[in-house]
């Protein structure tokens, strides 16, 4: 099997996919409920499916790379954003192929990693999750709300351009007011940020991961600014739950 992985480094499968750890919560719930039973590991910070009952490996961004190797994968799935190279590398090194999923910046580019990850590695036909997946965010809809997203907090992180959760909102009809940022993660400081609610935002979006926006931690640093609190998987997370995540975004923002 002669496959390369989304940033051209190859693969070495010598057969699909059977024995696999994922280092990435998003996929770990692509692979599982696409080919159930082939995960042989997974992060701390999987979660989903929430019945998933596999050996934990730490972290995603600091793995524990011998308790992966003790677990004899036939594959490691990564991912270029929340992975470090040198685990990659170790790994590799260790003679264990390797399939690191780019950072996708749109949905459509996100399905597209899945779609080979799941028919090549996994030698699956074509999920019906991710042909659904596909119908729903097709469309871009006009803009309604024009938005800053904060993903953290001390210091204030929030998305920026080229993210996949920018590309989610945008299809549901917000905007992001840094979507032209040099950075993909600013670091504005929290004055900067109200600013914008006098110049061009007037939506402020809160998801509960990575940090847990609450109606308690969150909104009282914008007293003025109209906010909604919003899953983060379903902000973040490419796989399953882009299917429920676009009826869920869309009736929040119709509430409004």
């Amino acid at each position: 099997m002669n496959l390369v992985d989304d940033l051209g480094e190859p693969v070495p499968l010598t057969g699909p996919a059977s024995r696999v750890v994922s280092l990435v919560p998003s996929l770990t719930e692509a692979v599982e409920v696409s080919a159930p039973g082939r995960l042989a590991g997974a992060t701390d910070y999987c979660t989903h499916p929430a019945d998933l009952d596999v050996p934990r490996v730490g972290g995603s961004k600091y793995p524990k790379i011998d308790a992966v190797l003790d677990l004899a994968p036939d594959l490691v799935l990564a991912n270029s954003e929340e992975n470090r190279p040198e685990d990659v590398e170790r790994l590799r090194a260790n003679g264990i192929p390797v399939w690191v999923m780019t950072a996708s910046a749109t949905v459509p580019a996100a399905l597209g990693s899945l779609r080979r990850i799941l028919t090549q590695a996994y030698d699956l036909a074509e999920p019906e999750w991710l042909v659904a997946a596909e119908e729903v965010w097709r469309e871009v809809r006009p803009v309604r709300f024009h938005a800053v997203v904060p993903v953290w907090r001390k210091p204030w992180i929030v998305l920026g351009r080229d993210t996949f959760g920018g590309d989610v909102l945008r299809r549901v009809g917000v905007a992001n007011v840094y979507a032209g940022s040099a950075e993909r993660y600013p670091r504005p400081d929290v004055d900067e940020l109200r600013a914008h609610f006098t110049a061009d935002a007037d939506l402020l979006v809160l998801p509960d991961e990575p940090y847990v926006f609450t109606e308690d931690d969150g909104p009282d640093h914008f007293l003025d600014a109209r906010y909604v609190l919003v899953s983060g998987r379903h902000l973040t997370w490419y796989g399953p739950s882009l299917v429920e995540a676009h009826a869920a975004l869309t009736e929040t923002l119709a509430s409004l």
